[in-house]
């Protein structure tokens, strides 16, 4: 049964003019009614915050409705937030944190990211990193049936969010705002998006965040940048609206979409929007690697990119033997968009550096027989194991054992050149850019790629050949992704 809808408040800059913004909740609510709660997105305090937030931390004044704001965009604010974590400023104000999802007794769920992009590792205690938006993406997204979240809450605007959109007066939304916030905004779906610092208001025509016709329909997302209080352009800082929790909703009602609904800003054009089946194939029936379908073990998600991710394999040869995964659904590497391949290269460049400090080369092979969603599967073998011409050999030697004509693709060629969609497959490439194909024409073992892998020669551990026999967990999985997770970031490229 729904719930009663929460009354929310929205602000912008507030600069340090506390006084000023409490006295115009006063006054809107005294003329609308109550609110629930007030979410302040920008600069929370200023230069000349001191005197005036004296009386707040002191208790001598009081914000009128529960206050929740973001962290510093600067070093000059910092100290005004001790605990990166989130901790109560003072008596009905509220910061939240760093990054994380605050979930209010009603179900309202608020996806937050405190300050300004930073461009280095360790970011700055006034800004984030893409390790930040990936841990805050990999959180959300491993939880069952994620559809979205209600609101999330940046500083900066997002990069490209007038795309195909109404346009924001003179700000260049091509220029300003963060790329990481981008794809934030692309996975989390937020049904509000609340940013600031550009001292403007814009509220952006409400986006799709499904293909028409490829797609089942999904909820719109709203875009709001506020200005800052007190402009003397009396340019618009606070926004009042009305929202029942997503989780509360009746499932047709919350799919619905508005007259002026536009294409999501975030894709690269709209043509490319409509693609037909180049862009995603539907799947046949339930999908366990579709990162939307609920049959996805999502605590094997160790890094999520835009088109791409990474997941520990379920009973993989080692314990860190992953795939790369497109996020949609596509049955093998052929029918890969552009985006989504070079998403993979960046993927097999980062592991290769991975695997090489740990003194490790990767093999990687596809499978496209009897399989319905692109698996790349990457197994690391030690240096110090046997050479990469060793490796080739065997993949070759098992195949003519086996009356499987294993070819070896010319230099500078790629799958793509050799098979058209819908043609079985199956590929080895080596992380020196070798490969070996085989075209499916009959039959084929489906474990070949693990038995070359786990023989005597290479592994060694030819019980591990058939997945089904290597059983963890859900614990040990957990573990195991969390140990990954931490491992890879430093050579983790993704911004999600």
């Amino acid at each position: 049964m729904a719930g009663k809808p929460l009354r929310v408040l929205a602000c912008g800059d507030v600069e340090g003019k506390f006084d000023m913004l409490f006295n115009r909740v006063q006054a809107v609510q005294k003329k609308s009614g109550e609110f629930d709660l007030l979410l302040c997105v920008g600069n929370f305090f200023g230069s000349t915050s001191e005197t005036e937030w004296e009386e707040y931390r002191t208790c001598a004044k009081k914000a009128p409705i529960p206050t929740y704001v973001l962290g510093a965009n600067n070093p000059e604010t910092v100290h005004y937030f001790p605990d990166v974590n989130g901790c109560e400023l003072a008596e009905n104000i509220t910061y939240l944190g760093r990054k994380g999802i605050f979930s209010g007794t009603s179900g309202l769920q608020i996806a937050y990211l405190s300050g300004t992009e930073s461009l280095s590792e360790p970011a700055p205690a006034y800004s984030f990193s893409s390790k930040d938006v990936s841990e805050l993406k990999i959180s959300l997204l491993s939880t069952p049936k994620f559809k979205g979240v209600d609101i999330l809450l940046t500083s900066p605007w997002s990069r490209g969010v007038g795309n195909f959109g109404n346009k924001p007066g003179e700000m260049d939304t091509k220029r300003c705002g963060s790329v990481l916030i981008s794809n934030l905004a692309t996975s989390l779906k937020p049904r509000y998006h609340f940013a600031a610092l550009e001292k403007t208001y814009y509220e952006r025509l409400p986006y799709r965040n499904h293909v028409v016709l490829q797609e089942n329909a999904q909820h719109v997302s709203r875009f709001i940048a506020l200005a800052n209080v007190g402009n003397t352009s009396k340019k618009k800082y606070l926004y009042a609206f009305s929202i029942l929790p997503m989780r509360s909703m009746d499932p047709a009602e919350l799919v619905k979409q508005p007259q002026d609904v536009t294409e999501n800003p975030y894709q690269k054009s709209g043509k490319e929007a409509h693609k037909p089946k180049m862009l995603s194939d539907q799947p046949t029936g339930p999908c366990w690697f579709c990162l939307s379908s609920p049959e996805v073990e999502k605590h094997l998600v160790v890094s999520i990119g835009t088109h791409c991710y990474l997941a520990l394999a379920k009973g993989g040869l080692s314990d860190d033997h992953v795939l790369i995964l497109p996020v949609g659904h596509y049955q093998s590497v052929v029918e890969l968009s552009s985006e989504a391949m070079e998403e993979i290269d960046k993927y097999k460049s980062s592991l290769k550096k991975f695997f090489r400090s740990k003194g490790k080369r990767y093999v990687l092979f596809e499978r496209n027989y009897r399989s319905q969603h692109l698996q790349l599967q990457v197994i690391p073998v030690p240096l110090s194991c046997c050479a990469t011409e060793d490796i080739k050999e065997s993949f070759i030697l098992q195949a003519q054992e086996q009356e499987i004509e294993l070819l070896e693709i010319p230099e500078h060629s790629d799958i793509k050149q050799i098979a058209q969609p819908g043609t079985p497959y199956f590929y080895v490439e080596l992380d020196t850019g070798e490969k070996l194909f085989h075209r499916i024409k009959k039959k084929f073992p489906l474990q070949f790629g693990r038995e070359v892998l786990a023989s005597e020669a290479i592994l060694n551990v030819p019980g591990r050949a058939d997945w089904q026999q290597c059983t963890a967990s859900r614990d040990e999985a957990e573990a195991a992704a969390k140990a990954f997770r931490e491992d890879f970031q430093p050579f983790d490229f993704s911004e999600l």
